[in-house]
């Protein structure tokens, strides 16, 4: 697939690590994120040290103020054969604007020339987000193992 989905009006991506709010990246995971709930900051900065940060940011006045980070996404890869997508989260006030959808399609785009063979995810509840940038549903999925800790 690649039609990218246009991102709403007032908001811009950025995978600029320096841009990103870890405390709002933080307080929207620990306390809001099924997958990450109670995980404490420095386990969350981390995260966000050791891999490729994206967040989308107000652009203009309104609900948020210009510059507010509104969603967040990492990922974790080699660059070369991998990424795992992971922590997309978008801030209750932004949803419903196609934020999230037009986050991980700039993922996408931005991980496309370094050729990976696969991008992988995890979500229990949003499946028809990913599906519209082209992700599906693992083929053989009695192939894949977890090591869990």
């Amino acid at each position: 697939m690649n039609d990218t989905p246009p991102l709403a009006e007032g908001y811009e991506i950025s995978a600029d690590p320096a841009r990103v709010d870890a405390e709002r990246v933080h307080r929207w995971l620990s306390t809001d994120a099924y997958w990450a709930l109670g995980r404490d900051r420095e386990k969350q900065d981390r995260a966000i040290a050791g891999s490729l940060n994206f967040g989308v940011y107000a652009t203009a006045s309104g609900e948020q103020a210009a510059g507010d980070q509104v969603a967040y996404a990492r990922v974790v890869t080699d660059f070369a054969t991998f990424a795992w997508l992971c922590d997309v989260y978008v801030d209750p006030a932004a949803r419903g604007k196609g934020i999230g959808t037009a986050l991980v399609a700039a993922v996408r785009d931005h991980l496309r020339p370094h050729g990976l063979r696969r991008i992988l995810l995890a979500t229990h509840d949003a499946h028809g987000v990913y599906e519209q940038v082209g992700f599906a549903p693992l083929e053989k999925p009695d192939q894949w193992m977890l090591l869990a800790f």
